[in-house]
């Protein structure tokens, strides 16, 4: 069977990560998602480095389940191309920045007069309005506004860090996914469409109220400076390399005194209740590092699994996709690209029992099916043919946009 979104068709407008991440999901899903890309370059991932048969990983690993059509929305003819799709999409997501589309001609009044059901998607960074509404954002730019580069520095005296992974532009993409399928639901209900807004900002600052904002949750008390949660992260050195191990009940914290073979550290007035191990956070910290360095990862997976406490191996990259437990759950699979060659990539996260998402297709070389998309809209060969001098950029298919001929 299909997967759960099978039947529903989005108009990717997007580019880069935020925006095809979030339609990836969908797409893995069963969505029909047509990615709308600007003839001869396409989406600026295309053009990144670490590349298999011209296309890059980054492309790869967010525009699978993709087909794509090449469209001058800088043309009259572009516009109209768009509009006519819109008719057949439930949903449009685009991620240009405020102002851009209404600019282009494909702004939501324009889209919703032609397709008045549909769901309207704008993806921004830092929103629609305020002072820096208009400022060209990346994602480190967002990790610094929202407060997570001061949260990951640990307190607000410490050096602020940045997250060593794209969060914002990922979280917002999972943020765009569940809203949109959201907005579908609602329609199903009302049969009313809307208009969805989401920037990288809100999401971050969103996200980060769920675990980080308890000492601004409460209105009208005095906030002095965030003292730091620990100076010593969670992840300590072995006799042989490194691991976690985290203790948070009481439970745990006896067993991990057992595994230490340390029960003196019962009667430390310091660690009695989890209050006062959270205070005494540092002293905590640096007595099991100090333990931790008596022997080997594995010896101390063994001692601490035997009394219920949490841990796990750190482990690379490479080391994380041979892992038994990652590849019991099946989250790593492999594929073969027509042009890229074999894949190996993360599956959709989700599992459903009865519609189960598949992989119908690697992500599209540029205008891959540019013609196909325009026939299911209703286009005639004249018009292709017509279009194919101005709005379509001369792509033929996916050769021709390949090689930018």
């Amino acid at each position: 069977m299909p997967g759960p979104l099978h039947g529903y068709r989005i108009l990717d407008l997007s580019a880069v990560i935020s925006g095809p991440y979030g339609t990836m999901i969908l797409a893995d899903q069963g969505a029909d998602v047509i990615k709308v890309e600007p003839p001869g370059r396409g989406d600026f991932t295309r053009s990144a480095g670490n590349k298999s048969g011209g296309l890059s990983a980054s492309f790869l690993n967010n525009n699978r389940n993709k087909r794509s059509i090449t469209i001058d929305l800088r043309h009259p003819d572009g516009v109209e191309v768009v509009k006519r799709l819109a008719r057949i999409c439930d949903v449009l997501v685009q991620n240009f920045r405020p102002g851009v589309v209404d600019r282009l001609g494909v702004g939501e009044a324009a889209i919703r007069a032609v397709a008045p059901r549909i769901i309207y998607v704008s993806i921004s960074g830092f929103g629609e309005t305020g002072p820096f509404a208009h400022k060209p954002v990346y994602d480190p730019i967002v990790q610094a506004l929202s407060s997570l580069a001061s949260v990951q520095g640990g307190s607000d005296a410490a050096r602020p860090r940045l997250v060593r992974t794209i969060l914002p532009d990922k979280l917002t993409a999972v943020t765009a996914a569940q809203a949109i399928t959201a907005a579908l639901l609602a329609r199903e209900r009302s049969g009313v469409g809307q208009h969805v807004r989401l920037s990288m900002l809100d999401a971050v600052v969103a996200f980060l109220w769920s675990s980080d904002m308890g000492g601004q949750t409460y209105v009208g008390r005095t906030i002095s400076a965030q003292r730091a949660a620990s100076f010593i992260d969670l992840i300590y050195e072995t006799k042989d390399g490194y691991m976690s191990v985290a203790v948070m009940t009481d439970e745990q914290w006896s067993g991990l005194t057992r595994a230490f073979n340390r029960p003196q550290w019962l009667e430390d007035p310091r660690f009695a209740t989890t209050e006062l191990r959270d205070l005494n956070i540092d002293a905590r910290l640096e007595l099991i590092q100090s333990v931790l360095l008596e022997r080997s990862t594995a010896e101390w997976m063994q001692r601490l699994e035997a009394e219920g406490v949490p841990c796990a191996p750190v482990l690379t990259r490479s080391e994380m996709i041979d892992h038994p437990q990652i590849a019991a759950t099946g989250i790593v699979v492999q594929s073969d690209h027509p042009q890229a060659g074999r894949l190996r990539q993360a599956r959709n996260a989700a599992r459903f029992s009865v519609t189960q998402p598949e992989l119908r297709r690697g992500a599209p070389t540029l205008g891959e099916h540019t013609q196909e998309i325009l026939r299911e809209a209703g286009f005639s060969d004249d018009e292709i043919a017509r279009l194919q001098a101005t709005a379509l950029g001369g792509a033929r298919g996916s050769h021709a946009a390949a090689t930018g001929t």
